[in-house]
């Protein structure tokens, strides 16, 4: 016998945490539960462990819309966020809807009855239970928590002292000083660097290809201002608004004015560590937000740069030995640990296996329906924050927009909505799920990923603007979005 709850949420990260305050304020009348495959809650806060990490994003907009960040800091550190979260699932109640060790496998839907039926690995008993739903809410993020991006880096075998990936650093790792080399130069590579540097004899960033770093201060002074002669709610709710107009304003001017940001980056760097370093090491061959920028809290990169401490290099590597790496300058960088900083292995929707009606679900067959849903797959949607400003931004959104979907289906007494192709849109060119982004880490799985189209709603536009417009001004029945009765009812009970 089956279990049965009107929604099931897969995640309890920031995108699932968020997914379930909004169901309960919004859909007091659905039953839910938050199903998580780890034994704590924060997804990425949780996994990550290494020194130093911390947000890229200021914490007034990567918090939630109805959670006040009140910290002094607004670019925080990964156990003030997870306080943060452990705060948010107490004070809303969230925590009761959890259920951690379920790690969903499989999913099937069925048109007949209108339900997914999971199958749920329980890591306390290794068996498997089925668990269906009418709506299925996937909050799981976008990389494997199986590992990171398996770069090939020749010869690594061979290395005579320690390799670690941040995905999985060790809690006893002693590197206090020791000669340490990290590959990578994005947002966890400029995070380990400084914070290793107190204490190792010397640590390298070593890159491929230079990227675009802007230094800020870790405090929002005017956050911190408001909130001394406003209340909480409204001091975060200008500060939100604040540095959200500012992210896209940015945005816009790397899209429309690339050669001025980046001449203004670029001026911000020299003038930090000098001419020649930022020509060397810090001048990216591509415009701004072409990938995304590093942010760099109180300079801390640049001066542990200064200090001597620590050093980039930009080169390739030829080959790993057993005391550390040989470049194809000929260069040599000895090493007694290799931390491999080479990004995440992107996936789609949380690894599950998902039928339709029997039929498997290719993703990268699907057209993306405004970044959320795919075209003729029922009652599921997932949550994808942004790449060019803060995750919690648009997973806030689509929280809304979910509830405006079950809303409206309960309205109506349908049971089903499907996104789908109208006839004027099965001529439309497939583009990349994201445009105008070349890290790698989408690069590489671009092929595996739902397509858009060149109209709207078979777009992804990763604006907050359309996104807004898209997902909380526009009607939910629009036309394509079909809404359905179930073939046969079914009890709940079964």
């Amino acid at each position: 016998m089956s279990e049965y709850v009107d929604v099931v949420v897969v995640g309890a990260g920031i995108s699932g945490i968020g997914a379930a305050y909004h169901l309960q304020e919004l859909c007091p009348d659905r039953t839910f539960t938050v199903l998580e495959m780890r034994d704590d809650i924060g997804g990425t806060w949780d996994v990550f462990r290494y020194p130093g990490v911390r947000s890229d994003s200021d914490m007034h907009t990567l918090g939630f819309s109805f959670k006040p960040w009140v910290d002094d800091k607004a670019i925080a550190d990964g156990p003030s966020i997870m306080r943060y979260l452990r705060e948010t699932v107490r004070e809303f109640g969230i925590d009761r809807h959890i259920r951690f060790g379920h790690h969903v496998v499989a999913a099937a839907w069925s048109s007949d009855d209108a339900r997914w039926t999971l199958t749920v690995r329980r890591a306390a008993t290794d068996d498997t239970v089925e668990i269906t739903c009418n709506y299925l809410y996937m909050c799981s993020g976008y990389y494997s928590y199986k590992g990171g991006y398996p770069a090939e880096i020749r010869g690594i075998e061979q290395f005579g002292g320690q390799v670690v990936h941040p995905q999985f650093w060790p809690d006893d790792l002693d590197y206090r000083g020791k000669r340490v080399v990290v590959i990578g130069s994005g947002a966890t590579a400029m995070t380990i660097v400084p914070a290793m540097a107190r204490d190792v004899a010397h640590i390298t960033m070593l890159q491929r290809t230079p990227t675009y770093v802007v230094a800020a201060p870790d405090r929002d002074a005017i956050a911190n201002t408001l909130r001394k002669v406003l209340p909480d709610r409204v001091a975060y709710a200008i500060t939100r608004r604040k540095n959200q107009v500012f992210q896209q304003y940015v945005y816009g001017k790397t899209r429309t004015s690339p050669d001025k940001v980046k001449a203004k980056l670029l001026k911000l760097t020299t003038k930090a560590i000098g001419p020649e370093l930022t020509r060397e090491h810090f001048t990216p061959p591509y415009n701004p937000w072409d990938q995304r920028l590093c942010l760099i809290p109180n300079g801390d990169l640049y001066g542990a740069i200064n200090s001597g401490k620590a050093s980039v290099v930009t080169d390739h590597i030829d080959t790993v030995t057993p005391t550390g790496i040989r470049l194809r300058s000929g260069a040599e960088l000895e090493a007694d640990i290799i931390i491999t900083a080479t990004g995440l292995q992107l996936v789609t929707v949380g690894e599950i296996d998902m039928t339709v009606d029997g039929a498997p679900v290719d993703f990268s067959e699907t057209l993306t329906y405004k970044g959320v849903a795919y075209s003729d797959v029922p009652n599921m949607a997932s949550s994808f924050g942004y790449i060019n400003a803060s995750w919690t931004l648009r997973s806030d959104m689509i929280a809304r927009w979910v509830c405006r979907i079950l809303n409206h289906m309960r309205a109506t007494g349908t049971d089903a909505a499907v996104p789908r192709l109208r006839e004027s849109d099965h001529d439309m060119p497939r583009r990349p799920w994201i445009d105008d982004f070349s890290a790698g880490y989408i690069t590489r799985m671009m092929a595996m990923l739902p397509k858009q189209g060149d109209r709207a709603p078979w777009t992804n536009p990763q604006r907050f603007g359309p996104d807004r417009d898209a997902l909380e001004k526009a009607p939910v029945d629009d036309g394509v979005m079909q809404f359905t009765r179930a073939r046969v009812h079914a009890s709940a009970t079964t």
